[in-house]
């Protein structure tokens, strides 16, 4: 049987022009996952030339149920998953959106094909789905008499491919790693995986620090929360930086973003918290807190208000390491660009240096914001006002203008006195 697609031509556009190869390949990941898969497969070989000439992709999710073939195929922009996105926001349960995932192939195939085996009246069922890339809204569905699989689940085949070995091995490949570490990290327990010509996806070279079994306690009613603390190398996409409350049976209940979420800093971080004290907990953010509310597990309980405390002051400590290993990096890099000139002769000049290098450290490490999306033109206009300011002993205008940009901690006041006199 053949259907139309009830899309327009320019809908289609208007999504997949704003995908390219890498993140298409990834729609097609996290519709397995959505599928419930814990386990999905790619796989491919290229020949002589270089060149990708078999690509799949297969999970071991729920299948595409024939039944409900219609709503999922006929409507790509209005899909029941976006409505289900808008209710679950606060979980990773469910990722595509708007229905389009299944068609971004063509941003690096010619055609696709779904091979998938579903459960029906308690029946194993199966059937085939094919859509062509010059003919983006229209599908071809044929049922099969006999299941194709012993258990459910669905692969997609790719041909009339147009992608090299080299760029899925050094692009795709380690943006897959950015985009699922944090995914993977949260169902690890659950034996989540995905696996590439046989070969688990290792993400381990995105993680700059693992902290795990982080035990903190409420000593009044004895709760415990464990956690487990993760600083990635790079940024984690659409995710950011977040904070997963998972109960004691290892199940995500709730996610929301960190304190230190997008500091321009490139502290890129995510915090695991399981603890049975989640259990029926109430993760609303209303202001107005009800005497009924108030007696049970939520937002205003003493415990959570602790809890989120500690790992406020975690995220800092964590994060004034990382700093002040980044301040470093970021004089060395001024120092290529030409930012920072060099200062040659007297040894009065190499004390000017230094301190013009302590100062510019110490005001990255209050505030990271002062340093980011600078021109170079910028960049150096910066380091001039600070130089001048230093060798006219004007210093405590440094301050003043830094107080004025953000609030300093006393601590972190005192280090920048100390500094300057």
């Amino acid at each position: 049987m053949a259907n139309n697609v009830h899309i327009t031509s320019g809908g289609i556009q208007k999504v997949l022009r704003n995908y390219n190869e890498k993140q298409a390949v990834a729609e097609y990941i996290w519709n397995g996952f959505d599928a419930k898969a814990n386990q999905i497969n790619i796989d491919y070989s290229a020949n002589s030339l270089g060149f990708i000439d078999s690509l799949s992709i297969s999970d071991n999710g729920y299948g595409i149920n024939f039944k409900q073939l219609k709503p999922k195929f006929d409507h790509f922009y209005e899909s029941e998953k976006a409505l289900q996105l808008a209710v679950h926001k606060n979980r990773s349960a469910l990722h595509g959106k708007n229905g389009v995932g299944r068609l971004t192939f063509f941003k690096f195939a010619g055609q696709a094909e779904w091979e998938t085996t579903f459960m029906l009246a308690n029946k194993l069922k199966s059937g085939t789905i094919r859509i062509d890339g010059s003919n983006l809204n229209n599908y071809q569905a044929a049922p099969v008499e006999d299941p194709m699989h012993l258990q459910t689940g669905t692969t997609v085949r790719f041909t009339n491919l147009k992608i090299s070995e080299a760029l899925l091995e050094k692009e795709i490949i380690p943006f897959l790693k950015a985009e699922f570490c944090w995914f993977l990290e949260l169902n690890k327990k659950k034996k989540f995986v995905i696996k590439i010509n046989g070969k688990k996806l290792d993400y381990e070279d995105q993680i700059a620090e693992r902290a795990e079994d982080i035990i903190y306690t409420f000593d009044q009613s004895r709760t415990s929360f464990r956690v487990k603390f993760i600083q990635w190398k790079e940024n984690l996409h659409r995710e950011l930086s977040k904070v997963y409350y998972i109960s004691e049976k290892g199940e995500e209940l709730y996610k929301d973003y960190t304190s230190l979420n997008k500091k321009a800093d490139d502290y890129f971080h995510s915090v695991y918290i399981q603890s049975e004290f989640f259990t029926d907990f109430d993760f609303s953010n209303l202001e107005v807190e009800t005497q009924f509310k108030l007696y049970n597990r939520s937002k205003s309980s003493v415990e959570y208000r602790y809890l989120i405390k500690e790992i406020h002051n975690l995220l800092v400590a964590k994060r004034k390491i990382f700093l002040k290993e980044n301040s470093g990096k970021l004089l060395d890099r001024y120092e290529k660009e030409g930012v920072i000139q060099p200062q040659e002769g007297k040894a009065s000049g190499a004390k000017q240096r230094k301190l013009l290098h302590q100062t510019l450290k110490a005001m990255y490490e209050a505030r990271p914001k002062l340093f980011s999306n600078l021109s170079l033109d910028q960049k150096k206009t910066v380091v001039s006002l600070v130089d001048v300011l230093l060798q006219s002993n004007q210093k405590s205008k440094i301050r003043a203008i830094l107080e004025n940009i953000t609030e300093l901690e006393t601590e972190e006041r005192a280090e920048f006195d100390a500094l300057l006199n």
